[in-house]
């Protein structure tokens, strides 16, 4: 069987990289590279024990990042010029409004954080 291509887009921002991960096939390229870091012993399976064992360190960022990538939909309520203004940025810079005030939360928690 021929191999897949590893080829990835490119992304204009961060969020459209992680946009694209939780699509199925951001999802089949994670499984691709998964497969190669075990492969490559990166990433080891543990005698006699089914689950995939990994340095717990390791394991801790992958969780860490993973929690960054999932997403949860929720319902708030944004005044209209907030809105507007997103839809202006996202038009500017070429992306969906959503992912304009995603990426103003993230940077409004880092900042307050």
């Amino acid at each position: 069987m021929p191999r897949k291509s590893t080829k990835l887009p490119a992304f204009r921002s961060e969020s459209e990289e992680t946009d694209w991960y939780a699509t199925p096939a951001g999802r089949r390229q994670t499984q691709r590279e998964f497969e190669r870091a075990l492969h490559k012993g990166e990433v080891h399976l543990s005698a006699g024990v089914k689950v995939r064992k990994t340095d717990a360190k390791l394991l801790a960022e992958l969780m860490e990042q993973a929690k960054e990538k999932a997403t949860r939909a929720i319902s708030i309520r944004v005044p209209v010029a907030d809105l507007e203004r997103a839809r202006a940025i996202a038009a500017k810079k070429g992306i969906g409004y959503q992912s304009v005030m995603k990426e103003a939360i993230r940077e409004g928690l880092k900042r307050v954080g």
